[in-house]
């Protein structure tokens, strides 16, 4: 089987700060680096990290050509990567303070005009059980994911950033939802029911060092997390997104895909940066963490 991403592609730039800045305040970075990113990007390299077969269907730039090579690099299929003569690649503004907490500002260019001929043309070579990811740094959310179910793919959704009409739009084309737990709240809030009222099969909600929850047929089950030393969260949630993805796609039971993807996020909060660092299913396996 394979996995079908429609999915930003991002320039990170990440400042290490020693706190984050107040209105009007004026902050001294420690650290610059420029990253490959992107919730999409990251989810794709996950995938691929994890053992999967993934195909990224997304936008760059001119200025993003080394984005395409660097996600070739990962094992991911870059051949429904659309090049946007009139726009900049998505540029975020990534902030990391001492504590391994981040705050993060877009700039959305190609993420938000992916073609959907592009869309189209890649889904024409998806099989009936394969997967379609989304998620809320792309435009074409909802005509992926009604396409999706219309040809008997598994659509999962990941509702970052928050956006509530979008979710909305979305949830009756999914079988797959992952919300952190400020996300779950402000679902609850805008549509008055929680994960299990929602009427997807399984709702996974994050809630960083205390661990997962989901949500599924049998009622909910709760995960601890590894009890690591977090340096840097960028990208854990979507590296637990990706492992979790490639598990199911692999055939394991949904249990065990959350429990080697709770791994993964444990060794992710461990390094600093995004896609470049996302840890391999061989180092996940072999890894020892602590409870």
């Amino acid at each position: 089987m394979a996995i079908w991403n429609l999915g930003s592609i991002n320039i990170d730039q990440v400042f290490a700060v020693p706190h984050m800045p107040g209105a009007g305040e004026t902050l001294s970075a420690t650290d610059h680096k420029i990253f490959l990113g992107g919730k999409g990007t990251n989810m794709s390299v996950a995938c691929a990290r994890a053992g999967a077969r993934v195909h990224h269907i997304g936008a760059v730039g001119e200025d993003g050509e080394w984005c395409v090579d660097r996600l070739m690099e990962h094992g991911v299929d870059t051949r429904f990567i659309a090049r946007m003569d009139d726009e900049d690649t998505t540029q975020a503004l990534i902030l990391v303070d001492q504590d391994g907490e981040n705050m993060i500002v877009l700039s959305p260019g190609a993420n938000d005009v992916i073609p959907q001929a592009i869309l189209q043309e890649a889904l024409s070579e998806a099989q009936t059980g394969d997967w379609l990811l989304i998620q809320n740094e792309t435009n074409l959310q909802r005509t992926a994911a009604e396409l999706g179910r219309k040809m008997g793919l598994k659509v999962a959704y990941a509702a970052a950033p928050f956006d509530a009409d979008r979710v909305q739009a979305v949830l009756p084309s999914i079988d797959l939802l992952f919300l952190n737990e400020v996300e779950a709240r402000q679902l609850r809030e805008a549509v008055g029911k929680k994960p299990y009222d929602l009427g997807v099969r399984d709702v996974v909600v994050t809630l960083g060092a205390d661990g997962a929850d989901w949500f599924g047929p049998k009622g909910p089950q709760h995960f601890d997390a590894h009890k690591v030393e977090a340096v840097d969260s960028t990208g854990a949630g979507d590296t637990f997104t990706g492992y979790v993805l490639a598990g199911l796609d692999r055939g394991q039971p949904m249990g065990q895909a959350i429990g080697v993807a709770m791994r993964a996020g444990a060794l992710m909060v461990q390094r600093h940066g995004t896609s470049d660092v996302i840890p391999d299913l061989h180092e996940v396996q072999n890894t020892i963490l602590g409870d």
